[in-house]
């Protein structure tokens, strides 16, 4: 008996879950929007039917959030559908990579990938010319590439604090930058 009423209980949360990431991709495309903010909606990856239903809103949307979700991983269909995207929050689920595409990203300004499972620096990062800040807070990366950080013309701040960062990522963060670091590190 108590089963039973364990599994519906799930049952009733997951239908929750969904019927709130659909009120809020329906407010998006209803609206206009150009923001879509499935946030703490327990996702743990972009759901394949959200891409049909915004297919003819996907141009106008420059922000996404799927901060606070238990998304493993984000597939090279988002960002090849959200190309006018500038600005995408991720902090707060288990990412542990992105995919190459991310490069592609024309207009990205802003990606949050706080409180994720990053071992190693998302590289492809490196190849946005328009990028301006990253956070990768509270991450596990231990190895950061300076020189391709320097070379990102638009790049103003990151942020690796709480990373178990090497000895030779530390120095190479301690001589002056074109961009701002926060690091954690006494500077």
């Amino acid at each position: 008996m108590t089963s039973d009423t364990a599994r519906n209980s799930d049952h009733r949360r997951m239908a929750e879950a969904v019927a709130n990431v659909a009120r809020r991709i329906n407010a998006t495309v209803e609206d206009g929007k150009d923001s879509l903010d499935l946030s703490n909606c327990k996702l743990i990856s972009f759901p394949d039917g959200v891409f049909k239903v915004l297919r003819s809103v996907s141009d106008n949307i420059r922000i996404v959030t799927l901060a606070d979700n238990e998304m493993k991983a984000l597939s090279s269909k988002f960002f090849s559908t959200f190309t006018q995207l500038r600005e995408l929050d991720l902090r707060g689920n288990v990412l542990t990579k992105l995919p190459d595409t991310v490069a592609e990203m024309e207009h990205l300004t802003c990606i949050n990938l706080a409180n994720n499972s990053f071992s190693i620096f998302p590289d492809k990062l490196t190849e946005i010319a328009t990028l301006e800040r990253i956070n990768l807070e509270g991450n596990s990366i231990t190895d950061i590439p300076v020189e391709k950080l320097s070379a990102m013309p638009a790049l103003k701040w990151i942020n690796v604090k709480s990373n178990p960062l090497d000895s030779n990522t530390l120095s190479a963060l301690q001589s002056p930058h074109n961009f701002d670091i926060v690091s954690g590190a006494d500077s």
